[in-house]
């Protein structure tokens, strides 16, 4: 599958989100793991129509209306690998919880129990038969101009999750563990709260 992909700065372009789009993945790259330590560098999506766009972050006060149009749209289902953390990044950023969500690292935990592999490169590969490159994971971010390299890593980040969703959604019906599934990813905004206010997992033990 070709990574095809438009760039812009600091929001989505204004057509970018058309009638009848019914979900989006989306990724992120941060200058780091801290939140509220590490900017927010680059903002990946990739449309269920195959429309994708990187939405590099070059001025964190324009107000992004697009974008944040889109995090909050109650009609758009956000496809996250590890939602948690882009949650975060994107809320700590925009200010706007993305909602309704689904988190393929959460749909392969509950799905696939004989694995403790739930990378996104694993699910590529067991799940599409594809191989996507992890090598400018931790690149630097912050650069002003992106390298073609780090472009197609980005654009690939997004590129299959909608595929492997619809995978995950197969496996979690056959075990009966959808609903399970649809719990956790209405936990995960709370979930993300906690984390910014600094409570972690703790709380939920005796």
């Amino acid at each position: 599958m070709a990574a095809g992909y438009q760039c812009c700065y600091d929001d989505l372009p204004a057509g970018a989100l058309r009638e009848g789009i019914s979900s989006v993945a989306i990724d992120t790259e941060t200058m780091g793991l801290v939140t509220k330590r590490d900017r927010l560098c680059l903002v990946q999506l990739s449309f269920s129509d195959g429309d994708t766009y990187l939405v590099q972050i070059r001025d964190k006060k324009r107000p992004a209306p697009h974008l944040k149009a889109l995090l909050g749209n109650p009609k758009v289902v956000k496809l996250f690998h590890f939602a948690r953390f882009d949650m975060a990044s994107l809320f700590h950023a925009f200010g706007v919880m993305p909602a309704p969500v689904y988190c393929t690292k959460v749909a392969s935990k509950l799905a696939r129990t004989y694995t403790d592999r739930h990378g996104l490169r694993e699910l590529c590969r067991e799940l599409l038969g594809a191989d996507i490159s992890k090598h400018e994971q931790s690149s630097d971010w912050g650069r002003e101009d992106l390298t073609d390299e780090q472009k197609k890593y980005a654009a690939k980040d997004v590129l299959y999750l909608h595929q492997i969703k619809q995978r995950l959604d197969i496996m979690l019906r056959r075990e009966d563990r959808k609903d399970l599934a649809d719990a956790c990813f209405a936990f995960l905004a709370a979930r993300v709260r906690m984390d910014l206010l600094g409570w972690d997992e703790a709380i939920l033990q005796h």
